[in-house]
């Protein structure tokens, strides 16, 4: 399974010298929760993305980013029209978002 952004978070706590208990505890989730996040066995809540960002910061987007990546992997991985389905999706999004302006 996708785990940019498990890996990621991992990478930035060890970059700040903290603790998976401490960084657990400013979330208020279980210490060993936040290891299954970083090892990819369980995702992270969409709304906790912004927490990880302020505790170890870094750009709310760029996490955010990594999270949706990761969602994304998770539905297409092992199928063998990923890519054009991908390419589909990304077609999509850039209409909807020429429409919306």
């Amino acid at each position: 399974m996708a785990n940019q952004f498990g890996s990621k978070i991992r990478q930035l706590r060890e970059h700040h010298k903290l603790l998976q208990r401490q960084v657990a505890g400013q979330l208020e989730i279980d210490g060993a929760l936040l290891s299954k996040i970083e090892s990819g066995e369980r995702k992270a809540k969409k709304e906790q993305v912004p927490q990880f960002a302020r505790i170890l910061q870094v750009n709310t987007d760029e996490l955010l980013t990594l999270w949706l990546a990761d969602q994304v992997m998770e539905v297409v991985e092992g199928e063998y029209l990923a890519l054009k389905a991908i390419q589909f999706a990304e077609d999509e999004v850039k209409y909807n978002i020429r429409k919306k302006r």
